[in-house]
């Protein structure tokens, strides 16, 4: 009789261990428990799965280091100030050139207005599925939310694509008056364009009617009210941007000829003049100026 009992004893410890293995893959599937976000920071991240994760030291950019692109400043500064004030407000699509600011404009907008009630969320590309539930926690809030999603590209097929579609304009649920979308891409449309787009007397891959696919390429771009171009900085605008970011970083600069030109042959390495270069140049430029190198 013991051996039928050590037998039964034995059996039951493997059908409990086989039961709890089955209990914590199905936790894992489970949605979470949502936790209640802390409203005391002034930006957000939305991170998997359901949370918006406070950021209480956000990078803060200022206005008036951003060189170049005045226009763009004004415009996008004018939309948001409309949208502080509760007034109506448009969606921003940023595209243009790399290194050129746009990024670090949407930053400067909360620099500048986070005493005035912005909020800004920061959601990545894969993570535009989620929308809906990023949105819905903030309806009720009194503070004005950004939704910033930096560097931006899709393919057609994308379920992010469809999902930042509807939720711009078309979604059966009404978008929140205290929600806008500022998006920076390179690409204007957001998804690649190819030659054949502009054959349009032939049929492509079996397209019958392939103006009608065109267009729905260009309905993502489109249902963003306000477009910012940003273009490459030509040569005295990069120098302008390289001495502005050399005094920030308060580098004696006893030879201006030679840090001109120190910065242009960084640029022609790189490829490329924009903020960013000249942000990297001057870096290296005062680590090893500031630390007595030659």
């Amino acid at each position: 009789m013991s051996g039928v009992s050590t037998h039964g004893e034995q059996l039951l410890e493997r059908v409990l261990e086989r039961a709890e293995r089955m209990l914590e893959q199905l936790e894992t599937r489970l949605p979470p428990s949502r936790v209640p976000a802390d409203w005391s920071a002034p930006a957000y991240r939305w991170r998997r799965p359901g949370v918006l994760k406070p950021v209480h030291h956000p990078h803060r950019v200022e206005m008036d280091n951003l060189l170049g692109i005045d226009d763009q400043k004004a415009e996008l500064a004018r939309n948001t100030e409309q949208f502080v004030r509760g007034l109506p407000a448009n969606n921003v699509l940023l595209w243009g050139s790399r290194g050129t600011g746009k990024s670090s404009l949407i930053k400067a907008m909360l620099t500048r207005y986070a005493d005035d009630g912005l909020r800004l969320v920061e959601v990545d590309k894969q993570d535009l599925v989620d929308l809906p539930d990023i949105v819905d926690p903030l309806r009720e809030r009194p503070e004005r939310f950004v939704l910033f999603s930096d560097d931006l590209s899709f393919e057609a097929n994308d379920p992010s694509y469809k999902a930042l579609k509807a939720t711009l304009d078309g979604s059966v649920a009404a978008a929140p008056d205290n929600v806008l979308i500022y998006a920076t891409s390179n690409r204007r449309h957001l998804l690649p364009e190819y030659m054949s787009d502009n054959e349009n007397t032939r049929v492509m891959d079996g397209e019958i009617h392939h103006g009608e696919a065109v267009e729905e390429k260009i309905s993502l771009s489109e249902r963003f009210g306000l477009w910012l171009s940003f273009y490459p900085f030509d040569q005295d605008h990069y120098l302008e941007i390289v001495f502005r970011y050399l005094d920030l970083l308060e580098v004696p600069v006893a030879d201006a000829h030679e840090a001109r030109q120190a910065a242009l042959r960084w640029a022609l390495a790189r490829g490329s003049r924009s903020g960013r270069v000249a942000w990297q140049f001057a870096r290296d430029y005062a680590g090893r100026h500031l630390g007595g190198a030659a």
